[in-house]
Order: C-alpha cells, then structure tokens, then sequence
C-alpha cells in the first residue's frame, strides 16, 4: 500500500501545483479573487485546476480501493497514468484548449479501471466471505 500512498502524495502535489499556476495566472492578468473570469490564458490555467480537483475527486477513493482489492503495485501504476494524463491535458489546455480530449480520455479510462477494479474486487472480496 506503501506504492498507492506514494501516488495519492504525487497527486495531490500536482493538483497543488495547478492551483499555485492560477495564482500566478491571477496575478499576472489582473484577476482579483473571487473572479474566476477573465483573458483566456487565465481561464484555461483555472480549468485545468478546477477540472483535475473534480477528477481527484474519483481518482482517490477509486485507487485505495482497487489497491485494497486488487493490487497495490498495479493500482500505483495505472494512478501513475493518471496522472500523466492530468499533465497531458494541462498541456494541451494551456496551448490549444480544443486539444485536450486525448489528456482527458486517458484519465477517464484510468478512473473507470480504477471503479471498477476496485467494485469488482470488493464484490468478490464479499462473496467469498
């Protein structure tokens, strides 16, 4: 579990990172909190924050429970792309907003091996008994 533990850790380090890459967005364009509007470049920096805080969200529980379940060494790998898809799709957002999809896809389908990794194994897990 020590491997899942690592990962949530890099995770939650990126999602910090986008939120400190808004603070410098607001300040370099001007936009004073509680705005959350303002010149594209600032918008996307926000979105890509805000987007990855939502998928975080899934991303958590879905991975200790599929490293609970299933395998932790597995779960930290597939957590791994997860969050180089978060990277890939900040990227492509910061410079064509219209790109992202791959960056988002991936993610998504680490999230659903995740689930439902995760669901079937605590099924079986209580199955057995």
């Amino acid at each position: 579990m020590e491997a899942i533990a690592i990962v949530t850790i890099l995770a939650l380090g990126q999602v910090f990172f986008y939120a400190f890459e808004v603070g410098k967005a607001r300040a370099k364009y001007g936009v004073k909190a509680p705005v959350t509007t303002g010149t594209p470049d600032f918008e996307s920096a926000f979105r890509v924050h805000q987007n990855t805080v939502e998928q975080l969200i899934i991303f958590v529980p879905a991975l200790w429970l599929f490293g609970f379940y299933v395998h932790g060494l597995i779960g930290a790998a597939i957590g791994l792309v997860f969050i180089v898809s978060r990277l890939m799709y900040r990227n492509a957002y910061l410079n064509e907003p219209a790109s992202r999809a791959t960056g988002f896809g991936l993610g998504a389908l680490t999230l659903a091996v995740l689930s439902l990794g995760g669901l079937i194994g605590a099924a079986l897990s209580w199955y057995r008994g």
